[in-house]
């Protein structure tokens, strides 16, 4: 049994570091991988680069996490055996868990898996690169350009993303889409609409100078743990944070910094105050807040007439709301909202910080929206030391969208793509994520490739996702482990191309922080034999679908400095990273950070945005479920089956308050059957777990993404993975243990 700690952190991190050292086969060798001079392959917050990857972008060492050696160790480890794919069928590797899938070993050699077959069979490299070339050009019947969907993990370097982009492109699709339609897009969208750039309007320097810090919807304790030391030295230096959280989490109570001996001693406070909306209450809340604000007449009324847009209409509809409506649909009472409003008013220096919490609705994008709101009441945009921070789960999904990684391209990139390169690019629309996993299953594409992730694990509606993509006819997958997409998510034909980690590529790499700041990776030494860089495996096909005698020679792009002298060319405000490789000289992006009230917008002002309060969804027998990531897990990758700082043993459990296990008649431990509009679990377990609001449950993403509608926000469609309606009941048959390969909770 897991026994919950009461602080993040602290020795048991300490203590956990040494046992990934020893996995990585030992303390200097961990170190040695850990400081090479390669961006943080987790979160975006301060990566680690040229600076070394223990060091953040202000070059403050030590700046290390959990994650950072969950992922480096990762990997370190062995190759898959020789015999892995001869011993465990399909079948076997769809019930080996998360874990078990990752920590199989690094791929070193193609494999392809063909319907019908037992098992996946190795494939050369040049034979893969034949039949992927072949089925973009030769194949009868034809796949033409809009038959195929081109997706992007946020793994990946910008060189990669552009080239990957433009290979599309000229192939002559724009379903060109990346897993941040599944995360943060609703924040992009929203800022976009406020503020007229979907990034942080500010830098790291801005949030350590912050008095006041708002955590929305995350759990950065776990997530993002960088993000802690900034937390412990505010709180020591009398600041305050503000977490709006429906789960009490360990960590944003207290975390013990290792870096810090006072603070892993004796643990640093971290929530000055702690509000449990109901999940989907946060529109309503943050409604509340503002309205308190102008009643206290602690609203800048100067700055919201001199650079905000439509403050008339917003101050009107904010005099219209009604507390107890506001109560109703937030489950927040007045007395907590005056708690928020009295510390925002009396702060000087406030960042805004929100991750998928506030996404994952059906209104993120309002969410959003109505956090922009919030910020703008006091001018706490526009100026320094204060701002919007969404906070980035992958270290270079925003890079990844710098590129160019969108449906549809901003109009700059467009008309520079073809200026620079002579192009005729195509105008048809282009499909979202979720749209493309949609008209896959209406057979309407026939050939997906995807640059790293797992595109089945991030989808909704698991069933749906696994029919979908066994629709299409070959999907090519490029990563370094396995995942249950390679399991689950299979094509008539499927190839995973073996490649090389950010710090083993032959060539250096830029990356793009959660601070629009661009970081260099110099590569290393492959660790393996077999696995080939990103850049080269999609020059390699682009090459062989497009030939060389066109606008672009694709050999040469096989060069990462062609590849930044075109970026430069194309990219509005990547001019630096030309001379990049030889100046190794890090920068900040022009035109993102916000110091002075000017935005680009078309008229300077920032946008302000009036909304109708959403009702909370479910009923008297209904449970509103989230879905939420474990201590030890990073996006889909599972590193740890339990859950140290909820003291949770195992993934396939339901996270419930004690009066909600009496009110459905459950106790402790109890099997359970929780169902969906989408499907059903069976065998999961019912967990006592005081620290969340009641009326409200948590399962393990993604695990239970059966149970996720494929129910979106219209605006920037991004599924709502925190807004999952339930019903719970006991399971007749008795609960299973779930260890060792292949036990697992039954679905279906």
């Amino acid at each position: 049994m897991v026994r919950r700690v009461q602080t993040g952190g602290g020795w048991p991190a300490v203590k956990y570091t040494f046992s990934k050292a020893r996995e990585a086969g030992g303390l200097w060798k961990l170190w040695k991988a850990m400081r090479s001079k390669n961006a943080c392959k987790t979160c975006a917050l301060g990566m680690g680069g040229q600076m070394g990857g223990m060091a953040n972008e202000r070059g403050v060492f030590p700046e290390v996490c959990k994650k950072s050696l969950q992922a480096m160790v990762a990997d370190m480890q062995g190759a898959v055996k020789p015999d892995f794919f001869k011993t465990y069928s399909v079948a076997q590797l769809q019930a080996f868990t998360p874990r078990e899938l990752e920590t199989s070993g690094r791929l070193t050699v193609p494999v392809i898996h063909r319907q019908g077959d037992n098992y996946y069979q190795p494939i050369s490299w040049d034979d893969a690169f034949a039949k992927i070339i072949g089925k973009l050009t030769t194949a009868t019947p034809p796949v033409t350009p809009n038959e195929t969907f081109w997706y992007f993990s946020g793994r990946s370097s910008n060189e990669a993303g552009f080239l990957l982009q433009i290979f599309a492109r000229v192939f002559g699709t724009n379903n060109v889409n990346n897993c941040s339609f599944y995360c943060h897009q609703a924040s992009g969208v929203g800022l976009g609409s406020v503020m007229g750039t979907g990034t942080a309007s500010i830098v790291l320097e801005d949030l350590e100078h912050a008095d006041l810090i708002f955590i929305i919807g995350g759990n950065p304790a776990s997530n993002h743990p960088r993000l802690m030391s900034t937390l412990k030295n505010m709180r020591r230096k009398g600041g305050h944070v503000i977490v709006i959280n429906p789960i009490i989490e360990t960590g944003l109570v207290n975390f013990s910094v290792p870096s810090d001996p006072l603070s892993l001693m004796f643990g640093s406070r971290i929530a000055s105050v702690y509000v449990q909306p109901h999940i989907g209450g946060d529109l309503a809340l943050l409604t509340g807040v503002a309205k308190r604000i102008v009643e206290m007449n602690a609203h800048d009324e100067t700055f919201l007439e001199k650079h905000c847009d439509h403050w008339p209409a917003l101050k009107a509809q904010l005099a219209r709301h009604d507390w107890d409506d506001i109560y109703r649909k937030s489950g927040v009472d007045v007395a907590a909202i005056q708690a928020i409003a009295t510390r925002y008013a009396a702060a000087e220096n406030v960042v805004f910080t929100w991750t998928m919490g506030i996404t994952h609705h059906t209104y993120g994008v309002e969410n959003v929206e109505a956090i922009a709101n919030l910020a703008l009441l006091r001018g706490m945009a526009g100026r320094p030391n204060a701002g919007l921070l969404p906070i980035r789960g992958h270290s270079n999904v925003q890079g990844i969208g710098s590129m160019g990684v969108t449906p549809k391209l901003k109009e700059a990139i467009f008309d520079r793509l073809q200026s620079h390169f002579g192009l005729q690019l195509p105008v048809t629309e282009g499909l979202d994520t979720l749209a493309c996993i949609e008209a896959a299953d209406r057979r309407e594409l026939k050939f997906g490739f995807c640059l790293g992730g797992n595109l089945y694990g991030s989808n909704p509606d698991s069933t749906f996702a696994k029919r979908a993509l066994g629709e299409l006819e070959l999907l090519v997958s490029l990563n370094t482990t396995l995942n249950t997409g390679h399991a689950h998510g299979l094509a008539k034909e499927t190839i995973i191309l073996p490649v090389l980690a950010r710090d083993e590529e032959p060539q250096s790499t830029t990356q793009e922080s959660m601070f629009n700041y661009i970081r260099l990776s110099d590569g290393g030494s492959a660790r393996h034999v077999g696995p080939k860089s990103e850049i080269e495996v999609i020059a390699t096909i682009a090459s062989g679908v497009l030939g060389n005698g066109g606008p672009i020679d694709w050999e040469s792009m096989k060069n990462t400095n062609r590849i930044r002298e075109a970026i430069a060319k194309v990219i509005p405000g990547f001019d630096k990273i030309a001379q990049f490789g030889e100046t190794k000289q890090e920068f900040q992006l022009d035109g993102r950070t916000f110091h002075t009230p000017h935005f680009p917008t078309p008229n300077g002002k920032a946008q302000l945005r009036v909304h109708e309060l959403p009702r909370l969804a479910g009923g008297p027998n209904e449970l509103r479920l989230m879905t939420i990531r474990s201590e030890g897990q990073f996006n889909t990758v599972v590193y740890e089956d339990y859950d140290l700082y909820r003291g949770v043993e195992g993934r396939f459990v339901i996270l419930l308050h004690p009066d909600d296990l009496e009110r459905f008649g459950l106790q402790p431990g109890q099997a359970t059957t929780v169902r969906s509009s989408t499907g059903e679990m069976t065998n999961i377990a019912a967990t006592s777990f005081p620290k969340i609001r009641p009326g409200n449950a948590a399962m393990y993403y993604p695990e239970c993404n059966i149970l996720v509608p494929r129910t979106s926000d219209p605006r920037s469609r991004t599924p709502a993975f925190k807004s999952v309606i339930v019903t719970i009941e006991p399971t007749r048959q008795k609960l299973l243990q779930r260890e060792g390969n292949g036990v697992g909770a039954p679905i279906r």
